[in-house]
């Protein structure tokens, strides 16, 4: 295995909430101690329910929000100590709504040199060299590069955004679900791009989604995340042939099928959504665990790595 292309250790991010005018604040842990590395040039999807701290954890990464403790270090490198001009030139997003990434205002070229501009260091015939290429690379013309956004398709809209990200040349790219906005055969043109762009490039992903059929796809691993903690991590390939958390197996077992009269599957974790601001003790999921024991209520798993991964569960 490749040396890791980024590791995240020991990441958490402490949200302090209001509920009324005369309240205390309350604290939400958004992100709790989440530790992992990825190799160079591979792929780590990251899903979970809504709320389980997915996109927080991208923005902690990208240094859009400060963590409470913990560190992200790309090629051995500390980001928290850079400069944002100096971050920005390992790491990029794509995000998930084009049209709401994408200046309204800015033709495309403009759009796609602004991280090359916001460098304050390269040359006018450099940047219009470098726009040029990250166009061609994702498949639009010199003359698209003139139109605005609303001129364009949501899939081209995507491909803008993935050359913005591209033209600083940065050794990361921080997907947030960047196909859901998407129509299902533009979804597949689109990873069809990073998975050659990947190749390509040398370019490592971490690819946040819902999408378990999307990450199934794209990802070399699979890190499964249950309010703001990891509860399982593994090779793509083995994560869905055998899943080991209960929490991993319910999301598995969520997914729609398209065989008429088989209706919405029920998995067992009844109605109660979970709540980052009243975390239960013991086991985070116990509350929703069909195979839960008394343990479980009381003692929080320790996570266990072996050659399989890494899971949380004490019947694991």
């Amino acid at each position: 295995m490749s040396a890791p292309a980024i590791e995240v250790r020991g990441l958490r991010r402490v949200f302090r909430v209001r509920q009324g005018l005369f309240a205390s604040p309350r604290e939400v842990v958004a992100v709790d101690d989440v530790s992992f590395s990825v190799p160079a040039g591979s792929v780590l999807g990251v899903v979970g329910e809504s709320g389980c701290g997915k996109s927080t954890l991208a923005r902690l990464i990208l240094g859009l929000l400060e963590p409470s403790a913990g560190d992200v270090l790309v090629d051995g490198q500390r980001l928290g100590g850079m400069d944002r001009r100096a971050r920005a030139r390992l790491i990029q997003p794509v995000f998930q709504d084009p049209f709401a990434s994408l200046n309204p205002k800015r033709r495309i070229r403009d759009i796609v040199a602004m991280p090359l501009i916001a460098q304050g260091d390269v040359a006018r015939a450099d940047i219009d060299r470098r726009v040029g290429e990250a166009l061609d690379r994702v498949g639009l013309s010199r003359e698209q590069g003139t139109r605005f956004p609303a001129q364009l398709s949501g899939g081209q809209r995507q491909r803008v955004a993935i050359a913005r990200a591209l033209v600083l040349r940065p050794r990361i790219v921080v997907c947030d679900e960047p196909t859901s906005a998407l129509d299902v055969s533009v979804q597949a043109q689109i990873l069809n791009l990073l998975a050659e762009l990947r190749r390509d490039l040398g370019l490592t992903y971490l690819f946040i989604s819902h999408n378990l059929a999307v990450v199934e796809h794209i990802a070399s691993e699979v890190a499964v995340m249950y309010l703001g903690r990891i509860v399982e991590r593994s090779e793509s390939e083995r994560l869905f042939a055998a899943p080991r958390h209960p929490y991993t197996r319910a999301l598995l077992a969520s997914v729609l099928t398209p065989e008429p009269g088989l209706g919405v599957p029920d998995v067992g974790l009844g109605d109660t959504m979970p709540d980052p601001a009243n975390i239960p003790p013991g086991c985070r999921f116990h509350p929703r665990c069909p195979v839960a024991i008394a343990k479980c209520s009381t003692e929080a798993p320790r996570p266990t790595a072996d050659a399989a991964g890494l899971v949380e569960c004490h019947l694991a």
